[in-house]
């Protein structure tokens, strides 16, 4: 999977930077939303819970697919802003026992 960051714009009205950008994923299945944020944070040198990855449509037939993130300057401002589900959608599943494991 490659990202290719096509703009970057500073927001200031809700103190944060939104990215849109290119997933080029030949030969592999559409990548999850979660793989696509630990790829752009790693890009944008951001921290995994300043940014969101708001929507990534993929291209009919291409493996493409066109996105768009934000990336907020204080965690405040991300849970003020955002949607539930958006912020449901970018975070890791935790991982609960299994009733195997409890006996």
């Amino acid at each position: 999977m490659d990202i290719e960051i096509i703009e970057q714009n500073e927001n200031k009205i809700f103190n944060r930077n939104e990215v849109k950008f290119f997933v080029n994923y030949e030969g592999e299945a559409t990548p999850k939303v979660l793989d696509i944020k630990n790829k752009l944070v790693a890009m944008l040198d951001s921290q995994k819970d300043l940014l969101v990855v708001d929507t990534v449509k993929p291209f009919y037939g291409e493996p493409k697919a066109l996105g768009y993130a934000k990336v907020y300057a204080t965690k405040d401002d991300l849970d003020y802003i955002e949607t539930e589900s958006v912020v449901l959608k970018n975070t890791e599943p935790s991982e609960e026992p299994s009733e195997e494991d409890e006996e």
